[in-house]
């Protein structure tokens, strides 16, 4: 397995069955509530490429893995 840089993480918060991302990295809009669903996010755990696309600004976020705090992308992020 190629080990993804920490540039390429971002913070995600799951509140039951609803996951937010504090501050979107592509237009900065805060708290947004994204569409991913528990399912997804645990295919992304189990190292399947999952696609979340910002309600805000539409941008599509690659996630390759994902933890129990961080989504690690395809991208950099910070």
């Amino acid at each position: 397995m190629k080990l993804i840089p920490f540039e390429n993480t971002w913070p995600y918060e799951k509140m039951g069955e609803d996951i937010y991302i504090e501050e979107c990295p592509y237009c900065k809009e805060t708290n947004v509530l994204t569409h991913m669903k528990e399912e997804h996010l645990q295919q992304a755990k189990d190292g399947i490429k999952t696609r979340v696309v910002m309600p805000c600004c539409h941008a599509t976020m690659i996630v390759a893995d994902a933890d129990d705090d961080y989504f690690w992308t395809t991208e950099r992020l910070r």
